[in-house]
């Protein structure tokens, strides 16, 4: 799971996308709107990094919501502060 997360990590565009999500909940479109680059194209960065874990969806109405998945990040804080610490 770690290789995913880190390849996910790897795209600027990734993480902006993330930086936005820390803030709040977003559909695709909304995130979309950040950036210069097409729909789809959000979408599979959005796919990435829900195959990494990083992001969850949760359908409301018509709408999907991406919200962070923060047991991830406290996953990957830990690994980092073991592969210090050793």
């Amino acid at each position: 799971m770690l290789n995913e997360v880190f390849k996910a990590l790897s795209d600027p565009t990734r993480r902006k996308i993330l930086d936005l999500l820390k803030e709040e909940d977003l559909t695709a479109g909304e995130i979309s709107d950040h950036f210069n680059m097409s729909k789809p194209s959000i979408s599979q960065h959005l796919k990435l990094l829900k195959n990494a874990g990083l992001v969850q969806d949760e359908k409301k109405g018509q709408y999907v919501f991406y919200s962070l998945n923060t047991t991830v990040f406290q996953d990957i804080i830990n690994w980092a502060f073991n592969f210090y610490g050793k």
